[in-house]
């Protein structure tokens, strides 16, 4: 794999790991799957297909991030506005 791949695929590794802390299911649960989806392309050396591994795992990264907020959200609007009836 190149430097700059591999570069890039540590970053998504810990970006991932640290995003999974607050992850509904637990961070044991998710640190498994994560584990795992890793490990099953651990033999990709095409660099256009680990770019778009990349791609995809930025993709996931956004996802969580869009989940979390709207957790957040959630928990903002219960804690400040009567529910609707």
């Amino acid at each position: 794999m190149a430097d700059p791949l591999r570069g890039q695929v540590m970053r998504l590794y810990k970006t991932l790991l640290y995003l999974g802390r607050e992850y509904p299911k637990g961070a044991a649960y998710f640190r498994e799957r994560l584990k795992s989806a890793f490990m099953k392309n651990k033999d990709v050396t095409d660099p256009d297909k680990i770019q778009k591994l990349v791609d995809r795992g930025d993709f996931v990264i956004k996802e969580l991030e869009a989940l979390y907020f709207l957790r957040k959200y959630r928990a903002m609007k219960k804690r400040y506005y009567e529910p609707e009836k």
